[in-house]
């Protein structure tokens, strides 16, 4: 099939879409559609006619080569071993018909180090856009697999709608600190997992609203999580895990040096101030977490204009607002 790409070409990182590939058996969904025999299940049908127009196909990411990631190595240091182990997956599936298929991921670390950033950077990576399901916030168990078509106010999971609803068969899909997971004797917000994380069993997973297999054995899963302790060892051994470790003191500084020029170039006020930040500037941000970086450099962006300054100083950081002893040096 002739090589497509239907996301914006000017992204460095994007990989070509060159096949398609079936996410569920249209027979399946009418086989579902022609047993409803009264008006009491308007979303359900809704859903399959839904499924029906927009057909089974979705487009598989395939690499022809392995992209160049070295802006990734450099912008995300402390993540250089789950990079490589990115890389491989690639490099397998290219010169061959496959598509990228990614071993889950675990990336296991102290709260603020970059964690969900990186995962919408392997989303930006492989083009496929990126579902993020935040397990903290979770107050339904059905989130992950939907909720019984029986229950008012029944909605699809998250993985049926990424993959019918979506563009693609292998979407990236964040699980957000899944140690954070609250379950109880009725339901457990993992259960899911069990069989998603499995290749062969994810290839037939019926979510609970639809009740109709889709194939979700390409999915590529991200999770995070701060202590390994609180996750189901038979979900621990699913995956591979990397222990992300802050960023050095070194390679704090690279990064803020990378956000201050990522935030220069991508605004037009950007004009008005240095290319380089000051030495002193990155001193300090090297002590504040990854996470706290930007909401740091836009404060002092805007400082800096307001008195009408061409450089971004050590006074114009927040002087609160960010998690106690991450800038303590401003208190």
């Amino acid at each position: 099939m002739e090589s497509r790409n239907p996301v914006e070409p000017s992204s460095p990182f994007l990989l070509p879409v060159a096949q398609m590939r079936r996410v569920f058996q249209t027979e399946d969904v009418e086989r579902k559609l022609a047993k409803l025999q009264s008006d009491d299940h308007d979303s359900l049908r809704s859903t399959y006619r839904r499924m029906l127009e927009r057909g089974p196909q979705r487009f598989q990411v395939k690499p022809s080569g392995v992209p160049d990631m070295a802006s990734l190595y450099q912008t995300l240091p402390n993540f250089t071993e789950v990079l490589d182990d990115v890389k491989r997956h690639v490099a397998l599936s290219q010169d061959c018909p496959d598509g990228i298929e990614v071993t889950p991921i675990l990336l296991l670390g102290p709260p603020g180090i970059g964690k969900t950033h990186f995962a919408k950077k392997m989303a930006d990576l492989l083009g496929t856009g990126m579902t993020l399901v935040p397990m903290s916030s979770m107050t339904a168990g059905w989130l992950l697999s939907g909720s019984s078509s029986q229950w008012r106010g029944a909605k699809p999971g998250k993985v049926f709608e990424a993959l019918v609803d979506g563009e693609y068969a292998n979407p990236v899909i964040v699980v957000d600190e899944i140690d954070k997971a609250s379950g109880d004797a009725q339901y457990d917000p993992l259960g899911a997992l069990y069989s998603l994380l499995e290749h062969d069993t994810a290839r037939a997973f019926t979510d609970e609203f639809a009740e109709v297999p889709v194939d979700a054995s390409q999915v590529i899963w991200i999770t995070t999580a701060n202590d390994e302790r609180a996750i189901p060892e038979p979900i621990l051994n699913r995956m591979n895990v990397f222990e992300v470790a802050a960023p050095s003191a070194e390679a704090a500084r690279q990064i803020a040096r990378n956000l201050y020029r990522s935030i220069r170039s991508e605004h037009g006020w950007g004009a008005h101030f240095a290319p380089e930040p000051q030495d002193e500037l990155l001193d300090l941000l090297g002590e504040v977490p990854p996470r706290d970086m930007r909401r740091a450099l836009m404060t002092g962006f805007g400082n800096a204009r307001l008195h009408q300054r061409d450089t971004v100083g050590v006074a114009d950081l927040p002087r609160s607002g960010l998690k106690k002893g991450a800038m303590g040096f401003l208190q």
